[in-house]
């Protein structure tokens, strides 16, 4: 601390401004707590916002309508081939980003919220240096961390080089390279991957594991592993990379495993393969708050760390890495430092992989169940056999319910195919308040929808 050096004092602090730090503010700030949050970028939303959900999805619904074009041509519609206007592309993009960041920087003049663009790193359990910023200091009540997570490296493989892309230089979308190597099997690679494939590029898929999306149910898996088959150039499973070369044409790579790639050189390599939490630089040994052997901070089912009035929320605590969990975690701690009788106890968080087909599942996976060695019936409904899905021409879908045998209580449910991210809140609200099947399949669904595929599927335990 410098002598003299100003200090600005504030009941609750918050560090990050992602979904799960300016939920927890703008609930704080409503309960009549004096609040500030602190966060790099110079406006709120954190990854989500600005490099990761959203521009993401962004992207996929554009790809998706390419695919939509395609499709339509055995319908009697031919659009032609599309026409890319990368720019365009690009500005609408941050159209969107500009439009929902806009909206943010109301809230917190509505909540009265103090936004302070910065880094902070604990100097103790009650003050903070801020690093960039118009103040140097923050002396704190209460705080919460909501750092968030970052993209891991490729260790001794991952060179320096603008044609080697991040999940946050891939959504720069500078161009649209002719080749791109994806190395990570998961959500994040094969959505980028779907996205430059509908614009254009041959997308090759490395995974050292034997199955993409791992953890995820085979059953959602099998519709898009099929389309993936046509739109990727290779899908390379049991393989992982173990050099990279910048060359003049490119990026020359190495494999090890059974499934090498025929090619070895790419106009550009996208890495995805996993995410750490920001949690390195924050100081926090200061502060007398505790991380695991993983980085992630260690806290209670109140989201307290080990150090007094300190919290932490959101990917910085550990799995699930999602968006909307982070933000439910910010409001129960809100509303527990406001006083009120609340906990975050979720009996189902949604999972939702925004491929084409999407992907959504909540509850327990029939790996899962197995494993806990529940008594279970599955019911799985095709979307072959929905007049909705026969009508729009994506038949590649299923809804998959999972019940325990004994009570016919819904345990797990999961759906593949378009929509599916919207159709799990169905599946969501029935695990949480304790659903059997007969109240999914009495319960009218309209017709024709792709919905009525859950009333339908919990309709054959009659039979």
């Amino acid at each position: 601390m410098v002598v003299g050096e100003f200090t600005q004092e504030t009941d609750l602090l918050i560090i990050g401004g992602g979904p799960g730090g300016y939920h927890a503010a703008f609930r704080a700030a409503s309960h009549g707590i004096q609040t500030t949050i602190v966060e790099t970028m110079p406006a709120l939303g954190g990854v989500c916002l600005h490099r990761g959900c959203i521009p993401s999805k962004t992207y996929l619904s554009m790809a998706e309508t390419i695919h939509t074009a395609a499709i339509s041509k055995d319908m009697g519609i031919d659009f032609g081939k599309p026409k890319l206007d990368v720019d365009a592309i690009r500005k609408w993009k941050e159209q969107v980003i500009s439009k929902l960041a806009g909206g943010l920087e109301m809230q917190c003049k509505k909540y009265k919220v103090e936004r302070v663009q910065g880094t902070a790193r604990f100097e103790d359990g009650k003050h903070v240096a801020i690093e960039g910023g118009s103040i140097p200091r923050i002396k704190f009540k209460r705080a919460i961390i909501a750092t968030g997570s970052r993209s891991i490296e490729l260790k001794g493989v991952q060179i320096d080089s603008p044609r080697v892309l991040t999940s946050r230089t891939a959504l720069l979308l500078e161009d649209i390279p002719k080749t791109l190597l994806v190395i990570g099997g998961g959500y994040i690679g094969l959505e980028l991957g779907q996205v430059y494939a509908g614009f254009g590029s041959k997308v090759t898929v490395v995974e050292m594991t034997p199955g993409l999306l791992p953890g995820v149910d085979r059953d959602l898996l099998r519709p898009l592993l099929k389309r993936l088959e046509t739109e990727f150039d290779a899908i390379c499973l049991d393989t992982k990379v173990v050099s990279m070369k910048d060359v003049k044409s490119g990026i020359e790579v190495g494999f090890e495993g059974k499934n090498a790639p025929k090619s070895t050189k790419f106009d550009k390599v996208l890495v995805c393969v996993g995410r750490r939490p920001n949690s390195r630089d924050l100081c926090l040994d200061k502060a007398g708050v505790t991380l695991d052997e993983r980085g992630f901070i260690k806290v209670d089912a109140g989201f307290k760390t080990t150090a007094p009035k300190i919290y932490a929320i959101g990917d910085v605590i550990g799995n699930p890495m999602l968006a909307h969990k982070a933000l439910h975690e910010g409001t129960v701690v809100a509303d527990l430092l406001a006083g009120k009788d609340v906990a975050f106890e979720p009996r189902a968080i949604p999972a939702v992989v925004f491929t084409d087909p999407v992907i959504a599942w909540a509850g327990l996976t029939e790996a899962e169940a197995k494993e806990k060695k529940l008594d279970i019936i599955i019911r799985k409904m095709p979307w072959s056999a929905s007049g909705r899905a026969v009508a729009l021409g994506r038949t590649d879908g299923v809804t998959k319910l999972i019940f325990d045998k004994a009570t016919q209580r819904l345990l797990g449910i999961g759906i593949t195919g378009p929509h599916a991210g919207e159709m799990i809140s169905e599946g969501v609200l029935a695990l949480e308040m304790g659903a059997v099947a007969y109240d999914l399949a009495a319960m009218i669904h309209p017709h024709p929808t792709l919905s009525e595929t859950i009333g339908e599927a919990a309709g054959l335990m009659a039979e």
